[in-house]
């Protein structure tokens, strides 16, 4: 035989090799099928809470913080940090020495000025007989005009004088009152009753009044009895929050323990952080701690078991429903229009015209009778941090596949053949090969 044709035959023979390996392997004539070994779980009615997660810092509901009027040196200081105080309790005294001299030289400035008024008086009342003296006396043409113009003019400046006087007594006794009301504000008194949260200053200290500035904070005063939470929200969930949700806190301090509270303010505007273009939007959100939830603190001898600037973490509750088809979250997946398309070709059935034009759809997968994959598109509807809700795709008591998620993410498609396992068995370590 000549080489060229026993090449041909060898490179004809081989090809057939080549389709009948391929055949065969299709139709199972020979080599074992790969199956995704996956587990599932029944798709069941129960109730989902939606929530909004949150982190932030422990507040008293009211918080005082307590600067001076006027500027000077603590020369008296009656309190220390984590005292209760009562309403009207002396806090400081700041030295008084020069408001007590700025009164005595305005108490004098008003009697000056009381003198004045006195003095202008008199001249007032002379000149006015002076004044009535001369008018009678020119009209009898017994005095000249001029005489009689002085007359005038002197009986208006006095009057004049005396208005002047009576307006420096009204100004010396505002100066006077200013200077007492200065006085009195050395002495700073406890605004409302509450626990001194914070202390800032010492005896011996100087402090600035906010009369002309900020002026120095030297304490706060806080009511610790009623306590809520400060979070930051997004802006994408801050539209689903409103007054009054009902909320679970967990605080770092208390581990394991759970406290309840509601939604008591949203804010109107927004809080911005980052630069322009990783700017982060959020809305500060309070979230009031609900005393019946923490009762048994105080039984465990906690005073205040909360403090100001403790950390928390909120699930807000914005949503409930009952009885609800649900499945676990990780079982819904995405997949491209494109997929459905091919999907509807093989089953010679039309794409549905009355869908809205997407790139991906919702999908969860389901194991046939003959353990092959059946790829389903479904509607959505709220969820928790386990479980979401079905509106359409999937019934109850139907089995969906929930694990691996890469093979849900990735791997699963229509027709795809699985082996359904328990989920401790998935997910059990595999046992290295003996090498000995």
């Amino acid at each position: 035989m000549k080489p060229k044709k026993l090449l041909r035959y060898i490179i004809i023979l081989a090809v057939l090799l080549v389709i009948l390996a391929v055949v065969g392997k299709k139709v199972g004539w020979f080599g074992k099928e790969e199956f995704i070994q996956v587990a599932v779980e029944k798709a069941e009615t129960r109730k989902i809470v939606e929530t909004i997660t949150a982190n932030g810092k422990i507040q008293p509901e009211t918080e005082v913080k307590i600067s001076p009027e006027v500027s000077g040196e603590i020369v008296e200081l009656h309190v220390v940090e984590g005292e209760f105080v009562e309403q009207g309790k002396l806090l400081v005294r700041i030295k008084p020495d020069l408001y007590i001299s700025s009164k005595d030289r305005a108490a004098a400035a008003l009697n000056s000025s009381k003198a004045r008024l006195a003095q202008a008086e008199a001249q007032f009342i002379n000149s006015e007989l002076s004044y009535n003296r001369n008018k009678s006396l020119w009209e009898q043409r017994t005095i000249s005009e001029s005489e009689y113009e002085t007359a005038q003019a002197n009986y208006q400046t006095s009057k004049a004088e005396l208005e002047a006087a009576k307006y420096s007594v009204k100004s010396a006794e505002a100066s006077l009152n200013e200077a007492q009301e200065n006085l009195i504000k050395t002495s700073i008194y406890a605004p409302m009753s509450g626990t001194i949260s914070a202390l800032m200053v010492e005896k011996g200290e100087r402090v600035v009044g906010t009369a002309m500035m900020t002026g120095t904070e030297m304490m706060r005063v806080s009511d610790l009895t009623r306590m809520e939470v400060k979070v930051e929200v997004n802006e994408n969930d801050i539209v689903r929050v409103n007054m009054y949700d009902t909320a679970n806190i967990e605080v770092d301090a208390f581990l394991g323990e759970t406290f309840k509270g509601i939604v008591t303010e949203i804010a109107n505007a927004a809080n911005t952080s980052g630069l322009a273009a990783d700017q982060v939007t959020n809305f500060n959100v309070k979230v009031f701690l609900l005393q019946s939830s923490y009762e048994h603190l105080f039984e465990q001898g906690y005073k205040n078991p909360f403090l100001p600037g403790m950390s928390a973490t909120v699930d807000i509750e914005t949503d409930i429903k009952y009885d609800v088809l649900a499945i676990p979250i990780q079982a819904v997946t995405t997949r491209a229009d494109s997929i459905y398309e091919e999907l509807a070709d093989s089953l010679d059935k039309k794409p549905d015209e009355d869908k809205d034009e997407r790139d991906v759809r919702e999908t969860v997968f389901l194991v046939s009778e003959d353990g092959t994959v059946v790829m389903r598109e479904v509607k959505t509807g709220i969820q928790d941090n386990n479980y979401i809700q079905i509106l359409e795709g999937v019934e109850v008591g139907e089995e969906v596949i929930t694990a691996p998620y890469s093979a849900i993410n990735k791997k699963l498609d229509q027709g795809s053949p699985v082996e359904v396992v328990d989920k401790d068995e998935l997910f059990k370590p595999k046992k290295k090969k003996d090498r000995s």
